[in-house]
């Protein structure tokens, strides 16, 4: 009997057990189909017509594509599986809902991982667009933001020539953090920072001329600077390379450098580089020491100049330090004295290291940064010097 009752009590505590485990196997009760979904590639923000924001947005089509047959949809431009589809509203939340009354599928934002907001927009302000960016759970606050020559739209319906789409032709091109790598998050902590001041990466198109196709293919070309929320002005490749250096987001790079009264060329690869801001404030004046360490390697030699010659090394390296300092002068002539706004966070420096002057200033810092004295220490280190073949 006794037997019995405890078999009973074990076959009763494992029914109770496997339904109390059931609770938390809930399944896949609000599962959406792939096919069901409108996935959002890239998007785009523009100003409308009667003060409106349009919102556009480039669609992937889930669907295997077929060799020799491309899609085409009466409501944007199509490039092999995606299209571009558009709505205005007097929010970005009223365009949103409106673009959803023109899609059969549920709009997934899940994929987005671009954000390309226009020209137009950006001198008007885009600080309200960032705020619903971030408040919507549903955009990815991790999408790379760019701002572009002309409409965004435009930029979205061009059809590169190696990628499937727009939004993955701007990804692989800043990830080679050549240029500016800016994303919704970044660009919010910029705009809410004591600086006031944001950078993103500036889109246009390569012209035809100069290739074989005759395809608009949207490049990535210098920088659009912010203050206040609304762009001030931009900056050409060149100068977008000095800013890259103090805010310590050079990753890749050629310097190529060469002698006076000499013939020939040395290329140099950037290996790794380190940048440090140091802050100082001294008797009411307000000064920035860079200091800047890079090494390098050599990846060709056109003179005739023995690298193997520790002089020859130490001359060239001093080279480069001036090129780069140079090139950090240009960009800090055109953002600090004519535009003034402080991209490289010194405001954020100035404040960690003196808090309480920097209470009693902060008001006047529009006033005090074109002021900041800026020096440079840089320390550059040729690690290879490569095969070397001797040149008569």
């Amino acid at each position: 009997m006794s037997c019995l009752i405890r078999s009973v009590k074990k076959t009763f505590t494992l029914i109770l057990l496997v339904c109390l485990t059931s609770i938390f196997l809930t399944g896949c009760w609000d599962r959406a189909e792939v096919n069901d979904l409108a996935l959002i590639l890239a998007a785009g923000i523009d100003k409308g017509k009667q003060n409106n924001i349009e919102l556009s947005a480039q669609i992937f089509i889930p669907k295997p594509s077929q060799s020799g047959q491309q899609s085409e949809m009466s409501a944007g431009g199509s490039s092999g599986q995606s299209f571009v589809r558009s709505a205005e509203g007097e929010t970005i939340a009223d365009a949103m809902a409106r673009l959803q009354e023109e899609l059969t599928r549920e709009i997934f934002w899940g994929q987005n991982e671009v954000l390309i907001i226009g020209e137009k927009l950006a001198k008007e302000g885009i600080i309200d667009q960032i705020d619903f960016w971030m408040r919507h759970s549903e955009p990815r606050i991790r999408a790379d933001v760019f701002v572009s020559k002309g409409r965004s739209k435009t930029v979205l319906k061009a059809m590169p020539e190696l990628e499937n789409d727009t939004s993955k032709q701007l990804r692989k091109i800043v990830k080679t953090h050549i240029g500016v790598k800016v994303t919704a998050k970044d660009l919010s902590q910029m705009l809410s920072g004591e600086s006031d001041a944001a950078v993103l990466p500036w889109v246009e198109y390569l012209d035809p001329s100069m290739m074989d196709s005759k395809k608009a293919i949207p490049i990535i070309n210098g920088a659009a600077i912010f203050k206040k929320g609304k762009m001030v002005g931009r900056l050409d490749d060149k100068k977008t390379r000095g800013i890259l250096w103090p805010r310590n987001e050079i990753k890749s790079g050629v310097i190529t450098i060469s002698f006076k009264n000499e013939k020939g060329y040395i290329s140099l690869k950037l290996l790794q580089s380190h940048n440090e801001l140091i802050p100082s404030l001294k008797n009411g004046k307000w000064s920035m020491h860079i200091k800047t360490s890079a090494d390098m390697e050599v990846i060709q030699n056109t003179t005739k100049r023995n690298l193997f010659n520790p002089k020859v090394i130490k001359e060239a390296q001093q080279k480069i330090e001036f090129e780069i300092e140079q090139r950090e002068r240009l960009a800090f002539s055109e953002v600090q004295k004519k535009l003034n706004a402080d991209i490289f966070g010194f405001a954020d420096e100035f404040e960690r290291k003196y808090p309480q002057e920097w209470k009693q200033k902060k008001s006047k810092w529009n006033d005090i940064f074109p002021q900041v004295a800026v020096t440079f220490d840089t320390k550059v280190t040729i690690k290879r010097t490569g095969l070397g073949t001797e040149k008569q």
